[in-house]
């Protein structure tokens, strides 16, 4: 089992940044990736960023590429999202997600509310 724990979400301002953490416990040594979806009222939920939990590469969704930043401190187990340049398009619950196989994400946290304002 992992735990995932999300913090970090709120109110932004549109233009500005939010920075969202998740915290993994558990069976880390068997997380081979991790990665943040989202989703906004009404809406599927969908893929946002992807990190390699080992290797550290990343991608992207085209929506949010050159705008949020993924990384990771394996020393604390923690996952980071780094949102700049916010848009009102960006309010939505934002979610952690774990996987222990490639292709597949096998655990979540519980999501964390970002809301955007003008």
């Amino acid at each position: 089992q992992v735990q995932l724990v999300e913090s970090g979400g709120g109110l932004g301002h549109a233009g500005g940044s939010l920075r969202l953490s998740c915290a993994a416990s558990g069976r880390t040594l068997s997380i081979l990736h991790m990665g943040w979806f989202r989703q906004a009222p009404g809406q599927g939920r969908e893929f946002v960023c992807g990190i390699n939990w080992r290797g550290g590469s990343t991608n992207y969704a085209d929506s949010v590429k050159g705008r949020f930043t993924i990384s990771r401190d394996n020393a604390k187990n923690t996952m980071y999202l780094q949102m700049n340049s916010l848009k009102f398009e960006d309010t939505a619950v934002y979610y952690c997600a774990a996987g222990l196989e490639w292709g597949n994400f096998n655990y979540w946290g519980q999501g964390t509310q970002v809301t955007v304002s003008s």
